[in-house]
């Protein structure tokens, strides 16, 4: 199958691609620009060794065995029984089945009292089309550890927004499960601890260090709920009963495969909403293989979040390890955090799970 970018295919599904169902619109208001009112944080019960895990694929498909392997095998290593959803390996075009298939799998493992949590196959694009069609009440109801990132930002943040669960921003089943990473899964879904989630230091034989670098932009202190993830996938939710409530939180971003003029353009467009204005703070993740347009002058993205982050007042700092990376941090989204932006540190105010 021949390689397509994450940047091609979202301009294809912008265009309609025919055989895709139709989503029904979502009845409930529409927030303000400021976002929804935040409910209580419901926090899920911690993970444990010998629970099952339920999997599945809310977004795009996958069309190898091996990741479903690798999949299984990382959960089970971690002490897991693994459930697959009904429709995990399905196909419809580029999406992990149907949209009714992708939430009826997502619905039925929260109802499933088998099932303790739930993690993603992949991300790529999708999930969005199903935050209409997800069941909030049975989710409140039976409240469930939720974990992934990329395309899986829609989910976490809706699924906070329309019932207060606090959701997970961390590693696919099929991510790369390294020391660092199932460390920090760990930490926080596991152990409960309030962690501090602090980026590695060392030379690694160099005169300073080189890799896994703190920015300050602002420097600073502050506290506030969690939110955010992918910034092109949370720019999806402006306008819909799914954006979480910016007033007072620390904004999470990070990206990948996206033009640095694209990256702009979303800055600008939360910006406009009136988001920026009501935050406590930013911490900024890695943007992955972001560069220049063709056609278009250079400007640096450090450049880019510059001009919109040092005017707000606010601590401010990029580097933390989140995103598309091998070695990521499990951030809990809708949970209270304190960051230190001189020091490019976020702490846990409470555990994330009880």
């Amino acid at each position: 199958m021949p390689t397509i970018s994450r940047r091609q295919l979202l301009q294809a599904l912008a265009l309609g691609a025919t055989g895709f169902s139709s989503v029904v619109a979502d009845a409930a208001p529409m927030p303000t620009s400021s976002g929804a009112v935040p409910l209580s944080p419901l926090r899920p019960h911690r993970l444990q060794a010998g629970d099952t895990i339920g999997l599945v694929s809310p977004s795009m498909a996958r069309y190898e065995r091996t990741p479903f392997a690798l999949a299984t095998e990382n959960l089970q290593a971690l002490g897991f029984k693994v459930k697959e959803g009904k429709f995990l390996r399905a196909r419809n075009g580029y999406f992990a089945g149907t949209d009714a298939q992708r939430a009826e799998d997502l619905n039925a493992m929260f109802a499933d009292p088998e099932v303790a949590g739930i993690m993603s196959m992949s991300g790529g694009a999708g999930a969005t089309r199903i935050l209409d069609l997800l069941d909030y009440e049975l989710i409140r109801r039976q409240p469930k550890c939720l974990v992934g990132y990329s395309d899986i930002t829609a989910l976490l943040n809706a699924i906070q927004v329309r019932t207060g669960l606090v959701t997970f921003h961390g590693p696919m089943a099929a991510s790369e499960w390294n020391e660092f990473t199932v460390g920090s899964f760990r930490q926080v879904l596991m152990d409960g601890e309030p962690v501090s989630f602090v980026n590695p230091s060392g030379r690694d034989g160099m005169l300073t260090q080189v890799a896994d670098r703190i920015q300050t932009i602002r420097g600073g202190r502050a506290h506030g709920r969690l939110l955010g993830g992918n910034l092109s996938v949370l720019n999806t939710l402006l306008g819909t009963p799914y954006l979480p409530g910016f007033r007072g939180a620390i904004l999470l971003i990070e990206d990948v495969d996206e033009y640095i003029y694209r990256i702009d353009r979303m800055l600008a467009h939360l910006r406009l909403a009136g988001a920026f204005g009501q935050l406590a703070g930013v911490v900024i993740g890695q943007f992955t293989d972001c560069k220049p347009g063709e056609g278009y002058g250079r400007l640096a993205l450090e450049e880019v979040f510059d001009d919109y982050f040092k005017p707000l007042n606010i601590p401010v700092f990029s580097g933390s390890l989140f995103g598309h990376l091998k070695r990521k941090f499990t951030l809990p989204i809708g949970l209270e955090a304190e960051m230190d932006a001189d020091r490019g540190t976020l702490k846990l105010l409470q555990p994330a799970v009880v």
